[in-house]
């Protein structure tokens, strides 16, 4: 905290001093620009320039947004960027299928997505898939599936009663409304959506939240777990990929949510990995991970 400069005073009575110092407590400096208090009261937003130089790096532009869960502290190199609302695109996968276990649509991870045989997009997906298999391949025509058979008006009871960003469903859109159209949410809405699911304050099923876990884990190894999605949606011929979820390591929890746009120089080929191994770097830097 800066100091102030002494005021010169030579004779003050009791009462001017009194007026005096409450003046003087009022103009006491702002705390530094790198720590704000968030929209949520108890917690507070670090800015941190090294996300910054790590997306500068990767050629991209966005924010990588961390969110300490015991500390209740948000790390970030763009604040601003984290309130944009984007298409949710395959992190939408996560919610999608927890709306389709809570009504029924499909029973359980070990459900089979049986393939008609037509030619799809990519060679992964052209196979029977389980339903934890379809949601780490990102199967768009899986989870289209689910989507249809849940319907519009499922659909958007569900999407109120969990909070989700904010969806734009329809019976026109059913099969798309997460991958093209006016649907959006921030980062900083998906954490608070990650938080609810990880500390069990969503209105559903013990049963579907284990399921649900259980197909989100990506990494374990010795010092941490990994957990979460990955989207990548693009609009008017803009590319913006998402990476969301949390980690933990022996004593902490962490939730994440990265957003980027490549810039124009960017190898495109490396689009599917940039998202989570600039993340990594995030937790790295940080302190969190060694590797």
């Amino acid at each position: 905290m800066r100091n102030l400069k002494p005021f010169k005073i030579t004779y003050i009575k009791t009462g001017l001093l009194a007026c005096f110092l409450v003046f003087l407590t009022s103009c006491q400096p702002k705390k530094p620009s790198t720590k704000q208090k968030s929209k949520d009261s108890t917690s507070s937003k670090v800015i941190t320039p090294e996300f910054q130089s790590i997306l500068d790096s990767a050629k991209v532009t966005g924010s990588i947004l961390i969110y300490d869960l015991e500390d209740k502290r948000y790390y970030s190199n763009d604040f601003k960027w984290t309130e944009n609302g984007y298409l949710p695109a395959s992190t939408f996968k996560i919610t999608n299928a927890i709306i389709a276990l809570e009504t029924g649509v499909i029973k359980n991870d070990s459900s089979v997505f049986k393939w008609n045989g037509k030619e799809r997009r990519l060679k992964t997906w052209e196979r029977d898939l389980t339903f934890t298999e379809a949601f780490h391949a990102s199967c768009v025509p899986c989870f289209q599936e689910l989507a249809q058979k849940i319907g519009p008006e499922k659909m958007n009871l569900y999407l109120k009663k969990l909070n989700y960003g904010a969806m734009q469903v329809s019976a026109s859109n059913i099969d798309l409304f997460w991958l093209a159209g006016d649907s959006k949410i921030n980062q900083l809405e998906q954490i608070d959506f990650l938080k609810r699911l990880y500390q069990s304050q969503l209105p559903i099923s013990k049963r579907t939240e284990n399921i649900i876990k259980r197909m989100m884990l990506i990494n374990e190894n010795d010092g941490y777990t990994i957990s979460g999605k990955t989207g990548w949606s693009i609009r008017n011929g803009h590319n913006n990929g998402w990476f969301v979820g949390w980690l933990k390591t022996a004593n902490k929890v962490y939730f994440f949510a990265t957003n980027i746009n490549p810039k124009q120089q960017f190898n495109m080929s490396l689009f599917p990995v940039i998202r989570k191994s600039i993340t990594q770097q995030a937790f790295k830097e940080l302190g969190i991970i060694k590797n």
